[in-house]
């Protein structure tokens, strides 16, 4: 068998690049050494960590982590314990994160799921009213403050309330803290993460961290001591839900379960919903197409309509092909002697599925740097060719919700605003934590209100 390649770069360097700039970084590798490649980055010192980008190969990955070829241990992603915590279902393993997983499912699919259309579409219509025409605006800042009401509503069932107020103000504080790819760095080295004075990141993150715990477990103790079994909101749940042995999740296990939802359940899709609004009001034609889909809607105020529209998904899908927002995959671990791609790979080996690379493969997805909906429209893609939310044991359980905000945001902007960007300098994406963002603000000013002035489809 042949030797697995590996960039010949210093470890050191290797990582901060692939901090700084984790597009070039990939790309770059998959040019020298094509399907699979080492990397030293999120190693654990001992095992070498690899790439792959195969869609055959990531279809194995993904289908054999059963526990006995492959497994996804949870402390794999043991740089997240700053921001989440470590009881919960990203960091759990085995039967754990299984038991934990079919706990946490349930709000975000079924009857539970189809009761949130008309919220989410309430609340971005709350939140575009306060849009003046003549404003400018900062995208994803707007993004933001839909997405996390949408969440917080979903997860604690809030809508309004000091409390309220105080979670939204502080999780955007936290989150905004690994914004661009040097502020990152604090979840990739460890020891910035230390409290070092009132100058230190690790102070500031030590501080927004206590504030937003003493929040939610006020919030969770309040919870507890007035159950209210009509409530079907994530938190009340997760508090009446018991183990085989009639045990219920402790204080902490909530915390963590809970911070890991509101994290993973807004930011994601604010970044997503970003990227959306960019692509449209950059490519005119796009949004001319899709507005014309979106002013044949028989009925504007039901927003499961929104849902079937077939050019509106494709644009969605699009945006997540060409800048997903998950870089990679879960971790998974060798757990027996196997084959990949051509080499044998060892008990240890640790895999990562690269999404950006899979999504940018040019036997794919022609001219994958080219924003084109119509791709989505001209033929299917297997869940190992188009997986912006992972797979296997470890894909995305809001999954299904993160779909729905982004056709039902996206779809009643563009029905109720005409919007145009503030400049025509394309925007690259960049690191954003451990995900992918924007590199530069996408800015828009509000033209006009749609509903007075439908003409101005071509703005």
């Amino acid at each position: 068998m042949n030797t697995i390649p590996r960039p010949r770069t210093p470890e050191a360097i290797q990582t901060i690049q692939w901090v700084l700039n984790p597009l070039d970084y990939m790309q770059t590798n998959f040019n020298r050494y094509g399907d699979l490649f080492q990397s030293p980055i999120a190693s654990n010192g001992s095992s070498p960590y690899l790439f792959v980008n195969s869609p055959k190969a990531i279809q194995y990955m993904l289908t054999h982590d059963t526990g006995k070829e492959l497994s996804s241990p949870g402390e794999l992603n043991e740089l997240l314990v700053p921001l989440l915590g470590r009881q919960n279902v990203i960091l759990l393993s085995g039967q754990q994160h299984r038991n934990r997983r079919q706990l946490v499912m349930p709000p975000f699919h079924g009857e539970h799921l189809s009761t949130y259309g008309q919220i989410i579409k309430q609340i971005t219509q709350d939140v575009i009213s306060q849009w003046s025409v003549g404003s400018s605006l900062d995208v994803r800042s707007a993004m933001q403050k839909i997405t996390m009401r949408i969440i917080l509503h979903v997860v604690f069932g809030l809508d309004k309330g000091d409390r309220y107020e105080k979670l939204e103000r502080l999780l955007s504080k936290r989150l905004n803290m690994t914004a661009t790819p040097l502020a990152s760095m604090i979840l990739f080295f460890p020891w910035l993460q230390k409290d070092m004075g009132a100058w230190s990141p690790g102070y500031r993150l030590k501080q927004l961290g206590e504030e937003t715990d003493a929040l939610l477990f006020a919030e969770i103790e309040e919870r507890r001591a007035q159950p209210d079994p009509s409530r079907v909101d994530i938190l009340s749940l997760l508090l009446a839900a018991t183990d085989e042995d009639g045990n219920q999740l402790s204080n902490q296990d909530l915390r963590d379960e809970l911070m890991t939802l509101l994290v993973a359940g807004h930011e994601t899709t604010a970044t997503a919903l970003t990227w959306a609004m960019y692509w449209t009001h950059f490519l005119p034609q796009v949004k001319q197409t899709l507005l014309a889909e979106l002013d044949a809607v028989t009925d504007p105020s039901d927003a499961s309509q929104l849902l079937r529209l077939p050019y509106l998904t494709a644009v969605c899908n699009e945006t997540l092909r060409i800048h997903p927002v998950a870089m990679l995959t879960f971790p998974r671990r060798v757990e027996t002697p196997l084959e990949l791609c051509g080499y044998s790979l060892a008990p240890g080996t640790l895999l990562m599925g690269c999404i950006y690379l899979l999504h940018h493969r040019e036997e794919i997805y022609p001219q994958p740097q080219e924003f084109r909906p119509e791709r989505f429209l001209e033929r299917q893609f297997s869940p190992y060719e188009f997986m912006p939310f992972g797979g296997g044991v470890r894909r995305c359980v809001g999954s299904a919700l993160a779909q729905y905000e982004l056709k039902i945001v996206l779809g009643t902007i563009l029905r109720e605003m005409a919007l145009t960007l503030e400049s025509d300098r394309p925007v690259q994406a960049g690191r954003r934590g451990v995900t992918l963002g924007q590199a530069a603000p996408v800015r828009v000013k509000a033209v006009a209100k749609r509903s007075a002035a439908q003409s101005l489809v071509s703005v």
